[in-house]
């Protein structure tokens, strides 16, 4: 019996399920044994259920092929087979939230994926370089639920990932005002061209709920735990449009940004590259070693040249220049689907395990 933890996706047939099974394999600590879905699934082997929609671009590991997709909705059945699972389902937000919670009280901890308990106060949203202390707040949130080792924890969404780290590596600078738009690929709505061909050539100037996120969200990930929840800072203020542009993967952002104390150039870039955290001091497996490079060419950074930086693990920064009416501006780009959905899980979750929060049953 191998010593890794025994881990289960859930909604694991989808684009988000597929990028957790394609970066688990050959993971360090983690083994993928089971994988639940729809019941429409459920009974078929998953390269079966899969079929035709493969959507990454290496081939699917042998170990899950022949693994049989169980039905996401028998948690009992489910939960006996695993020490954790990642969430990735595709259901209402109150289903979401209710399945989530539903497998936390079975004793399994919920890595998720989904948006549905980012704003649960007492559930923690972790990028791991930047508030891993807030996984301490799983402690109030199990006598909630009454679980001795049963949890939900969430990443945040996937467009704020280009700025808020690089935000964060500023802190000193006390930015204050920020003017973000982000240029997002269609995988973040797990579909590539072949499903979504109207995107070839196009640009759509909205995504649903999108643009609530990337301005609120880095507000809680700021945050400080508080009477056991979650209370979000105040600053800085971040007014967001959020646009999808015909890219396979990776999230650009242009953003302004106003200091109150003010940087150099020299200062700002010095922090970016310098900027560490918990993931690098313990060596996680998925932890990119340096989490944030600043590229000095003016056409840089670039979907097709930096996405996949580190793994995909990585943010890249270029066009650092003083502004005529904001302080400073730049342009972040990051992979929405491994650092900003599956990977910033997979990375959550070795955090996790090394704070003893994830272990075998």
């Amino acid at each position: 019996m191998s010593d890794k933890l025994r881990v289960g996706i859930l909604g694991g047939t989808g684009m988000v399920g597929q990028r957790f099974i394609s970066l688990l394999e050959n993971h360090p600590w983690f083994e993928v044994t089971t994988i639940a879905a729809s019941a429409r699934s459920a009974g078929k082997t998953y390269e079966e259920a899969v079929g035709d929609n493969w959507k990454m671009d290496t081939p699917m590991p042998e170990a899950v092929k022949k693994l049989v997709v169980m039905n996401v909705n028998d948690v009992e059945k489910v939960a006996a087979e695993v020490d954790f699972v990642f969430s990735a389902v595709n259901m209402t937000k109150d289903e979401i939230k209710k399945i989530e919670e539903d497998y936390a009280k079975a004793e399994t901890p919920v890595v998720s994926n989904n948006s549905a308990h980012r704003w649960t106060p007492d559930v923690p949203m972790v990028v791991p370089e930047i508030n891993p202390e807030h996984m301490q707040v799983i402690e109030f949130q199990k006598k909630r639920l009454g679980t001795t080792r049963g949890f939900v924890a969430v990443k945040p969404n996937c467009s704020i990932q280009s700025y808020a780290p690089v935000l964060t590596a500023w802190k000193e600078f006390e930015p204050y005002e920020v003017v973000a738009t982000t240029y997002q690929a269609i995988s973040g709505a797990g579909k590539t061209f072949k499903d979504w061909p109207e995107m070839v050539g196009n640009i759509i100037p909205y995504i649903g709920g999108e643009e609530e996120k990337s301005e609120k969200e880095p507000l809680r990930i700021w945050g400080k735990i508080e009477d056991g929840v979650i209370k979000p800072a105040e600053s800085p203020v971040i007014t967001c449009q959020c646009i999808r542009v015909p890219v396979l993967n990776g999230h650009t952002a242009a953003v302004f940004v106003k200091f109150r104390k003010k940087p150099t150039k020299e200062q700002l870039i010095q922090k970016l590259v310098a900027f560490s955290g918990e993931p690098q001091k313990l060596g996680l497996p998925s932890a990119p070693k340096q989490f944030i490079q600043y590229l000095e060419e003016d056409n840089r950074p670039q979907v097709s040249l930096d996405v996949m930086y580190e793994n995909g693990m990585g943010v890249s920064v270029g066009r650092l220049r003083e502004d005529t009416v904001y302080d400073w501006k730049f342009v972040g780009l990051s992979h929405n689907t491994v650092r900003g959905a599956a990977g910033g899980a997979v990375l959550c979750a070795e955090l996790l395990k090394a704070q003893g929060y994830i272990q075998k049953k």
